[in-house]
């Protein structure tokens, strides 16, 4: 059991006492007595505010029900909808044209533009593999996944199959970097005179470095596009000593940044679970982070990269960072956390908690006091997800003043992430940008969860389209092509990211080389990658565009306007078979349970879970949320029975049990329904969906997980 001990007012879980006063304050050399006051000072002032956002946002949702209720049937008026938003204050005047003021920003935020990963906080080993997914063997990823069009057939190294991974190797070099005469296939050695490449570049100002004997380099550094790509030389390796040029790979700069994620990807609903999640990013910031394991029945180890070096053509030192540059995603402002209880015996909001915990072990960062840099402007970097509007965007502004504050930090040494996923921030983007205007260095269409909020808002209206209906909706592309346009018309390029989306397919790599591209061609100068490997085959996508130079000719469009944003993915009339019905629900219960079942019986927040037809997908709660209100809605509507609903949640049962037979701590729900907790948990976010606050599934989840995690200890 957590037992809580009082700190300046405040009662805070024993495990995060611990964590804070033993591990993290004396190393900072901060007195544990000013940081508890300061933190209560903290949470006095904006726990009222916290509440304050949550209450406006019921409010608007129960006037939005009661107008979309009054007006069912109707065909949807779009302009009387637009009008009835601005009176509520839903929807706000558009603010008088700026440009942001953020200053101190990181290369690899304003100025590059590459693949970014979004990896869980409460594992250390995928922390690891995401904060050294900075390079990556571009060999590997073609040989190991199927970015040639197949996979490799097993059974030892496959010499045709590798005679193909050089081929797509050296023809993206001949793209890239060409050389001023011939193919690099043609290479029979590489040399450094006089400090000039020989053979030399078309763009002898693609040549970096080199390290090893100029006469001889053991590798050879080059960049396009603001990205570097190293030939590794070596005629004694394997691949080498086949090659003419004796090149045994090429290695890409691939994840210039990674979101450490405390939100939709982990499964975080207690004290020991927070000080956990602390105790990760600490490790982080520290350099101190490990993870052993075992692969092959040999025991690894693995630690954070050193820096990669270089000898320039001048002579001089080439020094370039072997990590990622890391971001750290707090919670949003919906939830409350058991770790701290205000003076009134109430939760603390968990957001709140995030902002001052994980700014405060980033001060190791700040001060030098880490084994490793991350930032080398003295920034912080956080994500602030599920903001609904300016108002909460202009919240989260003066909360992290404060905490700015509190540690001694110069004004706006916080830096904000503001994730474009909700329908009243996406219709008020620029408001929402000005709101954080000198501190903002990020905007991502997070699609999926604004899918969720999307038909959750408009859950009284009608029912909507099927789910597969709706990635085709007009406000999607809408919604993707505003995002760009209004990012880069405040001024976000060269000071700030543009991000866009998840690839959920982590096997379907030739896919994602053919479709992916299409994030840097909007103006986006990076986007989420689920895995390293998938990162270094993005990567190559931002070497085929040049995308500061889209941004340029994309900055002179006029920006999409509110109409098609606006208009929910109503099915307006349509009637579907029994069939179409029942294949809808199945597939929609599949992947709640298929996800549900991880979070609440192992705690595990993202994974890749098989969908309906066994593919692998990533999924985290943005998906749940989707699946679990568009039955709500169908429900609500009528398109569907709850014995229909009920059917499908017990065939898909059995479905997901036989996905999941080859897991030894996997527990089976089909055999025992009434007293499977995950599955009670997945049927809850269906038949409570309607009043769920915004159609999020963290409360249900939470609850339900609690519940679990006592149940393992009776």
């Amino acid at each position: 059991m957590t037992t809580h001990e009082d700190r300046a007012g405040l009662k805070v879980a024993g495990e995060l006492i611990a964590l804070i006063e033993q591990d993290v304050l004396p190393g900072l050399g901060l007195d544990a007595g000013a940081f508890w006051n300061g933190a209560a000072a903290i949470f006095e002032r904006f726990a009222p505010d916290n509440r304050a956002l949550l209450e406006r946002r019921d409010a608007l949702q129960t006037q939005i029900d009661d107008w979309n209720r009054a007006r069912r049937g109707q065909p949807y008026d779009v302009a009387a909808s637009q009008a009835f938003l601005r009176e509520i204050g839903y929807l706000v005047e558009e603010p008088a044209p700026f440009m942001i003021g953020t200053e101190g920003v990181d290369a690899e935020i304003a100025r590059m533009a590459g693949p970014q990963l979004v990896v869980p906080v409460l594992n250390a080993r995928f922390l690891l593999n995401a904060a050294n997914a900075r390079w990556g063997s571009l060999y590997d990823a073609l040989y190991g996944t199927d970015a040639l069009g197949d996979l490799p057939a097993g059974g030892g190294y496959d010499a045709a199959r590798g005679a193909r991974v050089v081929a797509r190797a050296k023809a993206f070099l001949d793209e890239a970097a060409p050389l001023a005469e011939g193919s690099h296939t043609d290479v029979a050695g590489w040399s450094v005179i006089d400090g000039a490449l020989s053979p030399a570049l078309k763009d002898a100002g693609q040549f970096v470095g080199f390290t090893g004997e100029a006469s001889a380099p053991a590798s050879i550094l080059l960049v396009n596009n603001g990205l570097h790509i190293e030939l590794v030389i070596d005629r004694s390796h394997s691949v080498g000593r086949t090659d003419a040029a004796g090149l045994a790979d090429v290695v890409l700069e691939s994840a210039l940044s990674t979101i450490v994620d405390l939100e939709d990807s982990v499964a975080a609903v207690d004290a020991a679970d927070k000080a956990e999640a602390y105790r990760n990013w600490l490790g982080l910031m520290r350099g101190d982070l490990s993870a052993t394991f075992k692969k092959g029945g040999e025991t690894l180890t693995r630690a954070l990269e050193t820096d990669r070096q270089w000898t320039a053509p001048d002579g001089s030192s080439v020094i370039l960072k072997g990590r990622s540059l890391l971001f750290v995603r707090n919670v949003g402002h919906l939830m409350t956390t058991p770790a701290i209880r205000l003076p009134d015996g109430s939760e603390a909001p968990e957001g709140i908690m995030d902002a001052i915990m994980t700014s405060l072990i980033a001060l190791y960062d700040i001060k030098g006091l880490g084994g490793f840099g991350n930032s080398a402007t003295g920034s912080v970097y956080i994500v602030k997800p599920k903001m609904h509007g300016p108002d909460e965007a202009a919240v989260t502004d003066r909360l992290f003043d404060a905490v700015e504050d509190l540690l001694a930090l110069p004004r706006h040494a916080i830096k904000v992430g503001v994730m474009d996923e909700e329908r009243r921030t996406s219709a008020n983007l620029a408001a929402c940008i000005q709101a954080v205007r000198d501190r903002i260095v990020f905007i991502n269409t997070g699609f999926l969860d604004r899918t969720g909020d999307e038909i959750h808002t408009a859950i009284q209206a009608g029912p909507v389209v099927r789910k597969a209906d709706i990635k085709s909706s007009a406000w999607i592309a809408a919604y993707e092509a505003r995002n760009v346009a209004i990012g880069l018309k405040c001024g976000l390029s060269g000071k700030a990211q543009i991000g866009k989306g998840m690839w959920a397919a982590p096997d379907r790599m030739a896919d994602m080389l053919e479709q992916k591209i299409g994030h840097p061609k909007t103006g986006a100068n990076t986007a989420w990658t689920p895995s390293p490997t998938a990162a270094t085959l993005h990567a190559l996508h931002y070497h085929a565009v040049d995308v500061f130079a889209v941004q340029k000719e994309v900055a002179g469009r006029e920006t999409p306007g509110l109409e098609a944003l606006l208009t929910p993915p109503l099915a307006n009339g349509v009637n579907w078979s029994e069939d179409e019905v029942a294949a809808e629900l199945d597939n929609n219960a599949q992947g709640i349970l298929g996800y549900v079942v991880r979070w609440i019986d192992q705690g595990v927040g993202c994974s890749k879970v098989p969908d309906i037809h066994d593919i692998g997908l990533m999924e985290d709660r943005a998906t749940l949320r989707i699946s679990s209100q568009h039955i709500a809605n169908w429900l609500l509507h009528g398109i569907c029975t709850a014995d229909q609903v009920e059917a499908a949640f017990q065939r898909m049962a059995a479905k997901v049990d036989a996905q999941n037979a080859g897991d030894p701590v996997y527990r089976p729900m089909a055999a025992d329904l009434d007293n499977s907790l995950a599955y009670q948990a997945a049927r809850a976010l269906v038949f409570e969906g309607v009043e769920q606050p915004n159609g999020y599934t963290e409360p249900l989840l939470h609850a339900w997980r609690l519940k679990a995690k006592a149940a393992q200890f009776v």
